[in-house]
Parts: C-alpha cells; structure tokens; sequence
C-alpha cells in the first residue's frame, strides 16, 4: 500500500531543491542561448541540454506527484493541479505571450512601440497568443491527470512495500537505456528532433518525458533517491563521458559526411544518437542526484528565497530573456562573449522579477 506516513510528513530534500535551482537557471541560460546559436560550441550546448534537463523537470515532478496525491486526496490533488498549471498556463497564453512577442518584435527591429500600437487590432492580438515554453506545463497536466486515473484505476489493489528497499542495480538501468533508446528510435522515424507537433517543440524525447515521470513517481515509492550508492554516480558519468566520445561523434558522422541523419526519419545514425542520449539523459541525471546528494544537501535563506521563485521563472523568463537579448543587440562581440553577457543579465533579473511578482497579494498561492 501507499506509505501514508511517508505522505504525511514528507522529508524535505534539500538536494533536490538546490537541483531545481541549477536547472532552472540552465532553462534560462538554454532559451537565451538561442540568439546566439550561430557556432558549434553553442550549438552543441544546445544539444546536450536536450538531451537530459527536461526529462530530469519531468522526474522531479513524478517524485513529488505521489505524495501530493496521497495528502490532498482525489479532489484536492485534482484542484490543485488545475491551479498551479492551468492558471499559470492561462497567464502565460492571454498576456505574457503577446507581450514576449512585441518585445521579440522590438529586438528584431520590425517595429517600434508607437508603430505597434497604433497598429493594434484583436486580430493581431490573437495572433500573438500562443504557449511558449509552458508547453511543459500542458504535458505534466496531462501526466497528472494520467496518474491520478491510475489511481483510481489500481485503488481496490493495494501496492505491497517492500521491508528491505534496494536501489535498481546496474543491469536494470542498462536494461531501461537500451528500451528508452528503441523506443526513441522509432518515435522519431514518423517525428524527427525539432518537428513540431501541435505546441510541443521536443515530442521527439515523449518517450524520455513519459518514462521519466513514471521512474519519479516509483523513485519516490521506494526512496530511491536515498538508497541509490555513491559510487554509482562515478559510474554513471565516466559512462556519459564514454558515450559522448563514441556513440555521439559516430552519431554526427563527420568523417563520412552526414546530412542531418541523427534528427530521425530511420536513419542508422538516428538510432545510434538515440542510444547516445538516452544513455546520456539517464547517467547525467544519476550523476547530478547523487552530486548533489553528497555535496549540496542543505540550504540557507538565500537558496530557500531562490527555491520558492523557481516556478515563476520559468513562466516569465522568456521576457526576460529577449529584454537581455535587446540590451546587448548593437554591442559588436563575438557571439559566445555576447550570449555569456546576456545570460548574466537575464539570469539574476528573472530571479529578482520572480520575487517582486510573488509579492502581489495571493500570488504566491499559484507562483
């Protein structure tokens, strides 16, 4: 059965706090990055973030959603849900959308703030509507939902813990790198990397969203999160540096000559970068829990202040991000110098905005 002492008195996980904090400065620094992806180094930053850091959002949300579930009951996680995702997804659609666009608008030089209102029409404002970065929003709402008919679905059978708890042993991770890469594989022959579908940007990684939520949802069950050894997580990055360095580079196939075949469509490289990024996303992330599980497990006022604006920058960032952009759009500067610059604008300012915005009054209920 669910362990409802567990439910009722969650241990806080500063660890898993102090990761939230790292990544969500790495969405912020990743979006940034954008503006400025034009040489390889970029590029590969671009690359390698994908690969891993929001499979690892969607497992932070798994190993939190079963708790949640088991203190509010049906109705309330239900309510809660529809809440902290829906509103903030509303928000972000009816006003913080069109704005990131005028502000996109004003970076690129098309047009200036008098031309844009005195050309305003509900037209041009529906047009400017759209989700933007909160498409992880949509997906987890979908996810949750998902598990709590789950619930419903397996509340007559009662799921047995067991005594003695173990961490997954090495085979099992192996095993669930070379599932998560075939199934990779074959999402993306019918939608290669960077195909859109509908308002998602990365469905090509939906099985590594999926199968991630659902591992944090059992990590949370079984307290993986406390048992898995240290010494794994040397394991597990000597192997991502090890795969970076073989099924990457035969991935790009640069010696041969490659034209794109890694993104998908069937392609043998395609299911070699699978591979790679799956093993990537899963020892990275092995990594960074037990890093930060050894070395940061503890928080201040300044890290607990951080902590509680993550969820907000996330949601506003992309302003932000194009306001940095426009600062430094006439500054003559190599690219990389431009975007490093930028991310140190951005960074502390969607942080700071974040913490202004949950001072309004009642905004810190959904923010």
């Amino acid at each position: 059965m669910y362990d409802s002492e567990r439910a009722a008195k969650p241990e806080r996980l500063f660890f898993i706090d102090n990761l939230r904090i790292v990544l969500t400065i790495l969405v912020v620094v990743h979006h940034q990055a954008v503006f400025y992806a034009t040489n390889a180094p970029l590029i590969l930053f671009l690359m390698f973030n994908q690969a891993y850091f929001m499979g690892l959002f969607f497992f932070l949300s798994g190993l939190f959603t079963p708790s949640s579930y088991d203190r509010k009951g049906l109705w309330g996680f239900l309510k809660d849900r529809l809440m902290r995702l829906g509103i903030p997804i509303l928000i972000y659609v009816l006003f913080l959308s069109p704005i990131a666009k005028i502000c996109m608008s004003l970076f690129q030089q098309t047009n200036t703030i008098g031309q844009i209102l005195s050309s305003f029409s509900w037209s041009q404002y529906f047009g400017m509507l759209g989700i933007g970065q909160l498409w992880f929003l949509v997906m987890l709402l979908f996810f949750d939902v998902c598990y709590l008919l789950w619930r419903l679905a397996t509340s007559k059978k009662q799921e047995k813990i067991p005594s003695e708890r173990s961490a997954p042993k090495i085979r099992a991770i192996c095993l669930f790198i070379v599932a998560l890469a075939i199934l990779t594989y074959l999402t993306r022959i019918i939608v290669p990397i960077n195909t859109w579908v509908l308002f998602f940007p990365s469905f090509a990684y939906l099985p590594q969203y999926i199968t991630f939520f659902i591992i944090g949802t059992i990590a949370y069950q079984r307290d993986w999160l406390r048992l898995l050894p240290d010494k794994l997580g040397k394991t597990a990055l000597i192997a991502t540096i090890v795969g970076t360095f073989t099924l990457f580079i035969v991935a790009m196939n640069q010696i041969i000559g490659t034209g794109g075949g890694f993104i998908g469509n069937g392609h043998w490289q395609s299911g070699v970068y699978a591979l790679w990024d799956s093993l990537f996303a899963v020892g990275l992330c092995l990594f960074l829990i037990i890093f930060f599980r050894r070395r940061l497990d503890r928080q201040k006022n300044f890290g607990r202040s951080l902590q509680k604006c993550c969820f907000t920058v996330f949601i506003i960032h992309s302003i932000i991000i194009v306001i940095a952009a426009t600062i430094l759009r006439d500054l003559q500067v190599i690219p990389l110098l431009k975007f490093l610059l930028a991310g140190c604008i951005s960074v502390p300012l969607s942080f700071a905005a974040a913490w202004f915005i949950r001072k309004i009054p009642y905004a810190n209920r959904i923010l």
